[in-house]
């Protein structure tokens, strides 16, 4: 079975459930465009759906959709803002975002619902069974905290906030090692508020009367987003989770204010295995709106390049490991992707055979490995170039292990011109040529492509080419 790193325990554990597999998986905040660095995390949890899948392992997952409570001064990475370990100070970004576009907050807020949803469409990312919205989920949220204020882990004050007591979860800091005895209070924005009773208790439910509120028990107002994941998890898979995912910035706070919140609630240890994800950079820079380093997925479509390069650049490293992207690699990785679906193309032209069982063994070993994408990614490479297998072998092998790399190269069968012999690794050799700007060589890499009857001319978005006669 699959083998995993589990932060929390801090080992790779198996993964083996008795029944369905129950995961959650935090969503986007969706005020914005996800850029590729955000959807890198999503990618995690479509790997170990896929992996567990080919045995035969049913899923359920859960994947939420925030879009209320998510404060401009919410912060995943433990810095201090002045509001505890669980941040929140400013405004929703929702409205914050309604009123800087001029439109309404629903608008707002299904727009880029629908871009986040377009965009892990075109990585092939499978959809989760339940994606939840927090404006449409907030009766189990209000049910959540008053659990937590009538078993004493959670308090109101008079304002119509609620806190949950840090000093009642005393295994509080398992997953990111930040301990409650070890955190400091915040001062960026003042002294430690005085409604708390410890500087460490986060904010379950804050007050306010304006847009995106509603009426519970403390006074209207609206939820903070660590009590989202807690509730839509416990309410659409139940007190028993087998596997959490994020990005590695979700491990403090939020996580840790989820798993203490839930935890409480259920009165046992409610996630099986939490599995973080690395952060990616884009020229060796953190991807954010705050430096202006943003890619998009449309600004990998515009530049002519296929959206699954980007999945593929992603599988070159390990899952656990931080990344540094840059437009080199992603053509790189495009001219990867077209080869072998015209290598695909081309071998289901040959009579079937049965699949190459070392290699294929070999590749599904590196998957259940902690899901070691760049071994699977190397022996497939291997199985290119050896002459020894069948190309009916290589077409079986190649389309039974897409099933998890899920990089549609089946997509040329029947419709991709049949590149002669050879072609392929020339118009690569070409395009690696091009971009070392070695024109001597790109020149001469053209002739020798023209001599088997492949024809190359060079665009802004690169070398295309066209069979002689065609």
């Amino acid at each position: 079975m699959l083998r995993i790193y589990d932060t929390r325990t801090r080992r790779t554990e198996e993964i083996a459930p008795a029944r369905a597999l129950r995961m959650y998986t935090c969503g986007p905040t969706v005020y914005r465009h996800a850029h590729v660095g955000d959807l890198r995390s999503y990618l995690l949890s479509d790997l170990i759906r896929r992996v567990l899948e080919r045995r035969r392992v049913r899923l359920v997952v859960c994947r939420n959709i925030t879009d209320v409570g998510h404060l401009a001064g919410d912060t995943d990475s433990g810095k201090d803002v002045g509001e505890g370990v669980g941040g929140g100070v400013g405004e929703d970004k929702v409205l914050a975002r309604a009123r800087a576009e001029g439109r309404p907050v629903t608008e707002v807020t299904r727009h880029y619902e629908e871009s986040f949803e377009s965009d892990t469409a075109a990585l092939n990312l499978r959809p989760p069974e339940h994606a939840p919205r927090t404006s449409e989920t907030i009766e189990p949220m209000v049910e959540l905290i008053a659990k937590l204020i009538e078993q004493g882990h959670a308090y109101a004050v008079p304002d119509g906030s609620v806190f949950f007591d840090a000093a009642s979860f005393p295994t509080y800091g398992e997953i990111s090692g930040n301990r409650l005895d070890a955190l400091r209070p915040g001062h960026r924005h003042g002294d430690v508020d005085p409604r708390k009773r410890f500087h460490a208790d986060w904010a379950l439910w804050r007050p306010g009367d304006g847009e995106l509120t509603w009426d519970a028990p403390w006074g209207r107002g609206f939820p903070s987003r660590h009590i989202e994941c807690s509730a839509m998890s416990l309410r659409f898979l139940g007190e028993r989770v087998d596997l959490h995912t994020g990005g590695i910035d979700l491990r403090f706070p939020h996580h840790e204010d989820e798993r203490a919140q839930s935890d409480s609630a259920a009165g046992h240890e409610v996630v099986k295995h939490w599995v973080h994800g690395e952060h990616l950079l884009f020229d060796g820079r953190e991807m954010a709106e705050s430096t202006g380093n943003v890619v998009l997925l449309s600004d990998v479509a515009e530049a002519g390049l296929d959206p699954l390069a980007v999945r593929l650049a992603f599988m070159e490293q390990r899952y656990r490991h931080q990344v540094s992207l840059d437009w080199d690699a992603l053509r790189a990785a495009d001219r990867t992707l077209r080869r072998w679906r015209g290598r695909v193309a081309e071998w289901s032209e040959s009579p079937s055979a049965p699949m190459a069982r070392d290699h294929v063994e070999r590749a599904e070993a590196a998957f259940d490995d902690d899901l070691d994408t760049p071994t699977a990614l190397r022996i497939l490479r291997e199985l290119e170039r050896d002459e020894s297998v069948p190309p009916g072998s290589k077409f079986e092998s190649f389309l039974h292990l897409d099933h998890v790399l899920a990089l549609d190269l089946s997509t040329g069968i029947g419709r991709t011109p049949m590149l002669p012999p050879g072609a392929a690794e020339l118009l690569d050799q070409r395009a690696r040529a091009r971009d070392s700007h070695d024109w001597p060589a790109a020149d001469r890499l053209r002739d020798s492509l023209a001599e088997i009857g492949v024809l190359v001319s060079d665009t802004p978005d690169g070398q295309v080419w066209v069979l002689g006669g065609h």
